[in-house]
């Protein structure tokens, strides 16, 4: 996220995962963890039954890391920020702040300390749902705590406010000097295998490796004489901004590798209108996905088991993959692919292994100048890891923050960009299954985890379900301003009243569908949180 990079570097998990099980408090909010992240909710679960830890869950469901909660916040939907400020006017008020590391390690808080007094625990109760006792309880769980852990997701990023969210997390751990130590930290829980990775290397529109602005002369000379091009200076366009501007007629065409976003983007009708619109469409993929049927060249590419490299995973640890077998057919490594396509284009990209690549990044890249294939081939390391020598960094942040002193943003509540009204009734958020991946490309051609979980449901508190006369099983039809789909009523207690779940994973009844295109207006990430929608039986 790019306002967490103003305290704490690049927005990635400043501790590890297996520091988790020493947290006295876990406060884990807009996450499920135990069904999209197992490995880390397994922590979790360790650290209440080993350690004692409590757990702070904040979530519109009854997602099944309640059952080891001290605490359930079930929150409206879009209401993080007003719930963060709610927990730290307790903090305030009560004295438990760290005033020691706030004086020593921050700065700004005064700022903040001016806002908190009107986020009362009754005010912010009338905000969020959340009754105040239980915001006074969690409150004091994190803030009494030796060792508190803050984890998140989507589920505090994909709103209109998202960064606003995120500042507000930091602005907690830092007023409770819940930062740089064992079993402390804020930790985003990234949502694929290798975006830490991705992001680390260069997939943003505004760096290269390594966070190095492209808008920086520095970093693009440095760049530019290692690729010998002229490089420029603009930053490009997020994904949304990509599909927006290839709507407009202003992009004619675009390659996709990797990516499913006639499944996964908000508002699918106006990203298949986008796509329809290219003058050329590549799609570089293991399968024929639903994007690549609107391709007008499939490249196929090997999966993470037929070729060689590394991801760098969500706690920030570089590992070795290796290949296990071949690739099926004319299928090639992603990194074969592009250096043929740089050859044809007159820009011969000559590399002999996927580890050479990796010399060259670790060549440009400050942060993972001291990892090598060498070093990583019994386990990982954790970067910043400058050079040879260097043990790696498993927690982050621990003698001072990569600005110098953390900074407190003093964030007011926003209301999402959609709201229910009495067309829209209904608050829709979306989220994973534990037996579907993503879009489905791989696991929905699994049989036995198709047998788990078929097809898609749409979860219903039972007072709404009464309202519009539905029963568990009925078949529905759910309507925002975008579009409409059809889905399985799933009438449930673990939903609160006024808002629907629905998985993306389900191309024939895809939630995407029916979200909204809105954004962050900083980090560009659509609000597939919250967006307003009517339901009636089929």
């Amino acid at each position: 996220m790019a306002g967490l990079a103003k305290a704490f570097g690049s927005g990635a998990m400043t501790n590890t995962i297996e520091d988790l099980a020493e947290a006295n408090v876990i406060l884990a909010i807009g996450t499920n963890t135990t069904e999209a992240h197992p490995i880390i909710g397994y922590q979790m679960k360790k650290a209440v039954r080993e350690g004692g830890a409590k757990i702070i869950v904040v979530d519109p469901r009854r997602i099944p890391l309640v059952d080891f909660a001290e605490v359930w916040l079930e929150l409206k939907p879009g209401t993080n920020v007003a719930l963060l400020n709610g927990l730290m006017n307790v903090i305030l008020t009560e004295g438990l702040a760290d005033r020691d590391f706030i004086a020593a390690r921050t700065e700004g808080f005064e700022a903040l300390e001016a806002i908190l007094p009107k986020y009362t625990p009754d005010v912010v109760a009338t905000i969020t749902g959340v009754a105040a006792e239980d915001i006074k309880q969690a409150a004091r769980l994190y803030a009494n705590a030796e060792r508190a852990a803050i984890c998140y997701t989507m589920g505090i990023t994909q709103h209109t406010t998202g960064t606003d969210n995120v500042l507000a997390i930091a602005n907690l751990a830092m007023m409770t000097g819940n930062l740089g130590k064992r079993g402390t930290g804020v930790n985003p829980l990234r949502g694929q295998n290798n975006v830490q990775g991705a992001c680390d290397v260069g997939g943003l529109p505004n760096v290269f490796t390594g966070y190095q602005q492209v808008a920086d002369e520095a970093s693009r000379e440095k760049f530019e004489k290692a690729w010998g091009v002229v490089l420029s200076g603009t930053p490009g366009l997020t994904l949304s901004e990509v599909m927006e501007k290839a709507g407009e007629g202003e992009i004619k065409a675009l390659y996709i590798m990797g990516e499913n976003p006639v499944v996964s983007d908000p508002d699918i009708d106006h990203v298949k209108k986008a796509l329809d619109k290219l003058d050329f469409l590549v799609v570089q993929d293991i399968f024929l996905t639903e994007t690549a049927e609107f391709a007008d060249v499939v490249l196929p590419s090997a999966c993470f088991a037929e070729k060689d490299g590394t991801f760098t995973n969500t706690e920030r640890r570089v590992q070795r993959v290796r290949k296990a077998t071949e690739p099926p057919g004319a299928a090639k490594p992603d990194w074969q692919i592009i250096a043929e396509i740089g050859l044809a284009l007159r820009y011969p990209m000559r590399y002999n292994s996927a580890e050479e690549i990796f010399e060259e990044i670790r060549s440009l890249t400050p942060s993972y100048a001291g990892i090598s294939y060498e070093r990583i081939d019994e386990g990982g390391l954790h970067w910043p890891c400058p050079s040879a020598e260097h043990p790696g960094t498993p927690i982050l942040h621990t003698q001072a923050f990569t600005r110098g002193k953390g900074f407190f943003s003093p964030i007011e509540h926003r209301a999402s960009a959609e709201e229910a009204n009495a067309e829209y009734p209904l608050i829709l958020t979306t989220g994973r299954s534990l037996w579907q991946y993503h879009t489905g490309t791989m696991t929905r051609r699994s049989e036995a985890l198709s047998s788990l979980a078929p097809k898609s449901w749409v979860e219903i508190n039972p007072a709404d379900a009464a309202k519009h006369d539905i029963a568990d099983g009925d078949e529905v039809v759910l309507t925002s301003r975008r579009g409409c789909l059809t889905s399985t009523a799933m009438v449930t207690e673990g939903i609160r009243k006024g808002v629907v779940f629905m998985p993306f994973h389900y191309a024939e009844s895809a939630a995407n569908v029916l979200t909204n295109t809105a954004i962050d207006p900083v980090a560009k990430i659509p609000e597939l949180k919250v967006c307003a929608v009517k339901l009636a039986k089929a």
